[in-house]
């Protein structure tokens, strides 16, 4: 009886670990962008990337989100309390930051534009995600956009564990490489364009 619970709360936590990683794949990752400018104002490329990796994984450990009426701002306000929280434990931090930080409004109310970015972004990142090889692709979209576990992968699949973590782990460096190389190919349009003007 009680294994039948046990096999009963563990499919619960993972369709709830499921819903949770649809969630923030559709209304928190499109506003990355926007939170990550903002960080990067505050703190160095190390702290802004470990910031953005925590808030993701507070974000997809909440147990509903139906409290939640605007994805962009929550995500905003933990990544503002993280950043705070590791300029408090800094051994030297100007004060400037805090008061900048602490009189921040967290009214990020997207604008259209911002708004249909960040569906662009998404979309994009699909696409991105949908060029890798085959075992690659399916692997990164299992864990990052369908939320199953290293374990659940490796399981469906019959590979090893070893297998979808590298497998992960070089598709996301190869998503993030080419969304890299196209922002510089955007940027040296632009900087073209504004030297033909000229």
């Amino acid at each position: 009886m009680q294994g039948e619970g046990e096999v009963t709360t563990k499919g619960v936590n993972v369709e709830r670990r499921r819903r949770m990683a649809a969630w923030v794949t559709q209304h928190v990752i499109p506003h990355e962008r926007a939170v990550r400018a903002w960080l990067a104002r505050h703190a160095s490329q190390e702290d802004v990337d470990d910031v953005i990796q925590e808030s993701y994984s507070r974000c997809a450990a909440l147990d509903s989100v139906d409290h939640i009426q605007r994805p962009e701002a929550y995500f905003f306000s933990i990544a503002r309390n993280l950043l705070v929280q590791r300029l408090r434990r800094a051994r030297i931090v100007p004060i400037e930051a805090f008061a900048e930080i602490d009189a921040y409004q967290d009214d990020l109310r997207p604008s259209p534009e911002r708004e249909a970015g960040g569906r662009i972004d998404y979309d994009r990142m699909l696409a991105l995600i949908d060029s890798l090889p085959e075992r690659r692709r399916r692997i990164v979209r299992m864990r990052k956009i369908d939320g199953y576990s290293q374990r659940e992968i490796a399981e469906r699949l019959g590979v090893s564990e070893s297998v979808v973590e590298n497998e992960i782990f070089r598709g996301v460096q190869a998503v993030q490489r080419a969304w890299r190389d196209g922002e510089a190919e955007a940027e040296a349009r632009l900087a073209d364009e504004r030297e033909q003007r000229t």
